[in-house]
C-alpha cells in the first residue's frame, strides 16, 4: 500500500488550551513564562500577543515593555506533551497509527484511510475543521512523506494536500528550516544566501555532507521519499485489531449491533484462517463528543464463533451510551490462543468440560452475573476437608488427583463449619435430631461415623467424627462432632455440608 501522512501543527497549543480552561483569557494577550537563571524566558505566546510583537525565547521583561497590560503566566512543564497525547488519541477515529510530534504537532499514518471521508481533501478538511471547532488554531498537510507532510503544514502557502510523488516540486520554494534542521545549519546555509530548498537540493551530496554535515542530507532524503522515516505510535495496535469507521453517526441499539457483527466477522476470519481463537475482546465506541464507551467479553476456552460472541456482546448494548451518535468502533482481542478442529463423533457420548455448549453457556453466564459469580473446583492433596479441593484456575485445568469416591462427600460444603444443637445417644451413636438456624430436624437416616484426623504437621487441635444424616423432609446433612464423647460435659457439634 502506498504510504500517506498527515501532519498537524498546533500554532498555539498550550496557550488555546488555557484560553479554553479560562475563557476570560480569550480577548487579552498573555504568555506562558519559565526562570532561565535570574531571567523570566517566554515559552509560549498566544496569537493576540504574537500579532503584536512578542514570540517565544523573548524575555518577559521586554515584552511587558511592548504591551505593559500583557499577563505572564507561569509555564507548566510537560503540558505540551500531555495535551498532545490526549489530542493524539482523540485522532484515532481517523487512524489508528498516531505518533506525537514535540513541541506542537502529531502525525498520522493515513495510508488506506480517507476513501471514507470522499477523497484526501475531505478527509484532511473534516480534520482541521473539528479541531478548529474545538478551539485549536492548527495547520495540516498531507503528502507521502511524514518530512514533506511536515514542512508544507508550516511553511506551505499553496494546497496542503501534495500529490503522490509531488513533494520534491512542493519542497523547492520553502525555506531550509521546513526540513526539521538545527537552527545552526539554517543560519549557515542563509549566511551563504541559500535562503530556499530549491538553491541547494541539486548540490552534490558530498558537498552538502562537508558543509552541513549528515543530518542535512538525512532530512532532505526523509522528505524527498528516498529514506523511510519510522514513527513511535501513540498508542500500540493490537495483533488481532479491526476497526469500523461510520459515515453517520450511530445513535441506535439496531446500529450498534450491526457494528459488532460486522467487526466480528471480520476478526474471526482472520483468527479462523491463523488456527487461533479468542479469550478476550474489547469493543471501543469512539463518540461525537470525545468519549470513548468500553465493552469487554471473556470466553472459558478459545473460540471463532461469530454467532456466540456475539451473544456475549449483545448483553452489553443496553449500558453503551451512545449521546449524540457513535462515529468509529474498534474491536481488539488482546488474548487469543490455538484452537484444534473439534472432531466429528460418530455416536454421542458425555464430553462433559470437553462439550462446546457448556463452555458456551458459561460465557454467557459470565456476561450476565459476573465471571466472579462462577467457580469450579479440583480435588486437592489434603485430607482435612477445609482444604480437599481448590479453585481451579480454568475451565481447561485439569486435576491432579482424582476424586475420592470411597465416601460420600456433600455437594456442596461450607467454608466454615457452623455450630447446631444435637440431641444424641452415647457414645458413637448418631444424632436423633439437630436444631440450625432455630429450625428442629429430626434425622431418620444416618450412617457413621467417619473419623477424620486434623493433619498435625499443619495445625494442632481435635479430630472430627463425621455423621450423613437425612431429616424428615428428605434432606441430607454433614455433620460432625469435634473430638472425644465427653459425657454429661457435652459436645460441640457442627453442619458442615449439605448432600444434592
Amino acid at each position: 500500500m502506498h504510504k500517506r501522512f498527515v501532519a498537524i501543527w498546533f500554532r498555539h497549543l498550550t496557550t488555546d488550551w488555557l484560553a479554553l480552561k479560562r475563557p476570560a483569557l480569550q480577548h487579552l494577550p498573555f504568555v506562558f513564562a519559565a526562570k532561565d537563571h535570574s531571567r523570566l524566558i517566554i515559552m509560549a505566546a498566544n496569537r493576540l500577543a504574537e500579532a503584536q510583537g512578542v514570540f517565544p525565547g523573548m524575555a518577559a521583561a521586554d515584552a511587558k515593555a511592548i504591551i505593559p497590560d500583557l499577563q505572564v503566566i507561569d509555564d507548566i512543564p510537560g503540558q505540551a506533551a500531555k495535551l498532545l497525547k490526549a489530542l493524539g488519541e482523540w485522532c484515532i477515529r481517523y487512524t489508528p497509527i498516531i505518533a506525537v510530534d514535540l513541541p506542537d504537532g502529531l502525525i498520522l499514518d493515513v495510508s488506506g484511510c480517507t476513501q471514507l471521508w470522499g477523497g484526501e481533501q475531505a478527509y484532511l478538511q473534516d480534520i482541521v475543521k473539528r479541531l478548529r471547532s474545538k478551539g485549536y488554531d492548527v495547520r495540516a498537510a498531507m503528502a507521502d512523506t511524514i518530512g514533506a507532510a511536515w514542512a508544507i503544514a508550516r511553511f506551505g502557502r499553496v494546497t496542503p494536500v501534495i500529490e503522490s510523488g509531488g513533494q520534491a516540486t512542493a519542497l523547492l520554494p520553502l525555506p531550509p528550516a521546513a526540513l526539521r534542521l538545527q537552527p545552526a545549519v539554517v543560519q549557515r546555509l542563509q549566511k551563504l544566501g541559500l535562503y530556499q530548498v530549491s538553491s541547494f537540493i541539486s548540490m552534490p551530496r558530498s558537498v552538502l555532507r562537508r558543509r552541513f554535515g549528515e543530518d542535512l542530507l538525512l532530512k532532505l532524503s526523509q522528505a524527498l521519499g528516498r529514506e523511510e522515516e519510522i514513527i513511535q505510535p501513540l498508542v500500540l495496535i493490537e495483533p488481532y485489531h479491526e476497526r469500523l469507521p461510520c459515515l453517520e453517526p450511530i445513535s441506535t441499539a439496531a446500529g450498534i449491533s450491526i457494528a459488532i457483527q460486522r467487526l466480528l466477522e471480520n476478526l474471526c476470519k482472520r483468527l479462523m484462517e491463523e488456527g487461533k481463537g479468542l479469550r478476550t475482546a474489547i469493543l471501543k465506541c469512539y463518540r461525537v463528543d470525545g468519549r470513548i464507551e468500553q465493552a469487554e467479553i471473556g470466553t472459558n476456552r478459545a473460540t471463532c464463533n461469530v454467532h456466540h460472541l456475539f451473544r456475549l456482546f449483545e448483553l452489553k448494548i443496553a449500558a453503551i451510551e451512545p449521546a449524540l451518535g457513535i462515529e468509529l468502533f474498534t474491536l481488539e482481542a488482546p488474548k487469543v490462543e490455538a484452537v484444534s478442529p473439534l472432531q466429528e463423533a460418530l455416536w454421542a457420548g458425555k464430553p462433559g468440560l470437553d462439550d462446546l455448549g457448556v463452555a458456551e453457556l458459561l460465557d454467557r453466564l459470565a456476561g450476565k452475573v459476573g465471571a466472579d459469580a462462577i467457580h469450579r473446583y479440583l480435588p486437592d492433596e489434603h485430607y482435612w476437608p477445609e482444604r480437599s479441593i481448590k479453585a481451579a484456575a480454568s475451565i481447561r485445568e485439569k486435576p491432579a488427583i482424582p476424586w475420592r469416591s470411597d465416601r460420600p462427600r456433600p455437594v456442596r460444603l461450607l467454608a466454615r463449619p457452623e455450630p447446631v444443637e444435637v440431641t444424641a445417644p452415647i457414645p458413637d451413636y448418631p444424632p436423633m435430631l439437630f436444631i440450625y438456624k432455630g429450625k428442629r430436624h429430626a434425622v431418620k437416616k444416618a450412617d457413621g461415623p467417619e473419623r477424620i484426623e486434623r493433619e498435625w504437621w499443619l495445625e494442632e487441635g481435635d479430630h472430627r467424627d463425621y455423621y450423613n444424616v437425612e431429616d424428615e423432609e428428605g434432606q441430607r446433612y454433614w455433620l460432625f462432632r469435634s473430638g472425644h464423647y465427653e459425657g454429661e460435659q457435652g459436645n460441640k457439634w457442627f453442619l458442615h455440608g449439605f448432600f444434592a
